[in-house]
C-alpha cells in the first residue's frame, strides 16, 4: 500500500505564505501558485483548467503543497482534482484526512483496486474490499474476506479462478448449483488424487438427470486412469449403474458412446454470441459457469415488454414467440428456437425490454443475470474490454441497418 499523504503541520498556512513558497521553489513554482490562487478564490473551473495544463511533476508538487493548507482550501482542491479527473490525487488527499470512505471509490475510478480495497477495509466495508482485492489480483486476501463474510457464491467463483476446482465444486454443491458444480468437477485434472471422487460425483449428477449412459462413458475413462482405492470406488459405481440398466457387463466403448447421446449444454450457443467473440477459453468457461439452467413451461412469459431487462437468455430446447406486446391484438414478430438468444443488450445497458417474449412450448434455456455478468466484467478486465468493443460495434451496425 502506498503511504498516506501525511505529516501536516498543526498550524495550517495558505499557499501565499512563505511555507508554501519554500515547497514550491523551482521551475514549477509560478505554475502551482497560479492554481492555488484560483483555488483560494473559489474559481474551480479556472483552477481545473490550470491543473490540467500542468505536467505530472507539477501536479505532484500541488499535492505536496496541499499538506500545509487549511482544511477548507484542501476540500476545494479535492473538488478541483475530481473535475480534472485526477481521481487518484483526490483520493490521496481524502485518505490523508482520514476519509477512507470517500477515498475508496475514487481509487476505484482511478483504476487502483488494491488501494481501494485497503481503504474499504479500513472503513469496515469487507464485501467491497473483497471484490476490490479480487479485481486487483490479490486473490488470497479476497478469499479470506469471502470466507469471513460467508459469501459462498463469490467464494465458489473465486476458488474456480484460483484453479481449485474441487473446493469450488463443494461450495457450489452446498449452494445447490449443479450446473456450476459439474463444470468445476470436469476441471479436476486426470492425475489429481481427487479425480476419482470428482468422477463419482459427476456420475451422480448425470444419473440424476437421466444421462446414465453418459455417466458410464465417464466412468470407463476414469477407470483407465485410476488405481488403488479410487479404482475400486469407480468400479463399484460402474457395477451399480450397469445393474440399474439391466446389463451384465460394461458394453464396448463405441456402444456406450453411441447410447450416450450428447446433451445440448449451451456452451457452443453462448460462445457463438457476437459480443463474446474473441474471449479466451478460460474466460468463456468462467462465463458459462455463471449461467443458470432454467426450465420455462409453455405459455409462460420469458421477457415482458417494458419491464426492466434482467439479462441474457440462450435457448437450448423449445420455441419462443416474440411479439409487440402481451395483449391479444399484439403482432407476432418472430418465432425463435435453439441457439437463439435474447436480452444481451440488458447485460450492459440498463433499460426496458423492447419486445414481449413468451414460451410457445416448454423451453430449456440458460440465463445470465445482469448482476452475475457485472461480476464477470469486474473480474475479467481484458475480456470486458473486448466485450465492450464488440458491443459498440454491434450497436453501430444496428443503427446503420435501421437508417438504411
Amino acid at each position: 500500500m502506498s503511504a498516506r499523504v501525511s505529516g501536516r503541520d498543526d498550524k495550517a498556512v495558505t499557499p501565499d505564505d512563505s511555507n508554501v513558497g519554500d515547497v514550491a521553489v523551482g521551475p514549477g513554482s509560478s505554475v502551482t501558485r497560479g492554481v492555488w490562487a484560483r483555488v483560494m478564490k473559489g474559481a474551480v473551473e479556472d483552477a481545473v483548467r490550470a491543473y490540467e495544463a500542468m505536467g505530472a511533476a507539477q501536479r505532484e508538487r500541488v499535492l505536496e503543497e496541499a499538506l500545509v493548507v487549511p482544511a477548507d482550501t484542501r476540500t476545494r482542491l479535492v473538488e478541483v482534482l475530481r473535475q480534472a479527473r485526477d481521481f487518484a490525487g483526490a483520493a490521496r488527499l481524502l485518505e490523508s484526512d482520514g476519509d477512507d470512505g470517500g477515498a475508496a471509490p475514487l481509487y476505484e475510478q482511478a483504476g487502483a483496486p488494491l488501494l481501494a480495497a485497503e481503504a474499504w477495509l479500513r472503513v469496515g466495508e469487507q464485501a467491497r474490499a473483497a471484490a476490490a482485492f479480487e479485481r486487483a489480483g490479490s486473490l488470497e486476501q479476497a478469499l479470506s474476506l469471502y470466507q469471513a463474510l460467508g459469501a459462498r457464491e463469490s467464494l465458489a467463483h473465486l476458488l474456480g479462478r484460483m484453479h481449485r476446482p474441487m473446493e469450488a465444486a463443494q461450495v457450489f454443491r452446498v449452494l445447490g448449483n449443479g450446473h456450476a458444480e459439474l463444470e468445476m468437477l470436469r476441471a479436476v485434472p486426470a492425475d489429481d488424487s481427487q479425480r476419482p471422487e470428482a468422477v463419482l460425483r459427476m456420475c451422480e449428477l448425470l444419473d440424476a438427470e437421466g444421462a446414465t449412459w453418459r455417466a458410464l462413458v465417464l466412468l470407463a475413462d476414469g477407470i483407465k486412469h485410476a488405481s488403488g482405492a479410487g479404482l475400486l470406488l469407480l468400479q463399484a459405481e460402474q457395477a451399480r449403474l450397469l445393474q440399474q440398466l439391466g446389463l451384465a457387463s460394461a458394453p464396448e466403448g463405441s456402444v456406450a458412446a453411441e447410447k450416450a447421446q450428447p446433451v445440448v449444454d449451451g456452451y457452443g450457443y453462448l460462445k457463438a454470441i457476437p459480443i463474446f467473440d474473441g474471449l479466451s477459453l478460460e474466460d468463456m468457461r468462467d462465463l458459462y459457469r455463471l449461467a443458470r439452467p432454467v426450465l420455462v413451461p409453455a405459455g409462460t412469459t420469458v421477457l415482458e415488454k417494458g419491464a426492466k431487462g434482467m439479462g441474457l437468455v440462450v435457448l437450448l430446447e423449445g420455441m419462443v414467440s416474440v411479439s409487440t406486446g402481451p395483449g391479444p391484438d399484439a403482432r407476432q414478430l418472430n418465432m425463435l428456437g435453439p441457439g437463439a438468444f435474447l436480452g444481451e443488450i440488458s447485460l450492459i445497458l440498463d433499460g426496458p425490454v423492447s419486445a414481449h417474449v413468451r414460451a410457445h412450448t416448454v423451453v430449456r434455456a440458460l440465463r445470465v443475470t445482469r448482476t452475475d455478468f457485472q461480476y464477470f466484467l469486474e473480474a475479467h478486465e481484458a475480456a470486458a474490454l473486448r466485450i465492450y468493443r464488440l458491443f459498440t460495434q454491434s450497436l453501430a451496425e444496428r443503427v446503420r441497418d435501421l437508417s438504411s
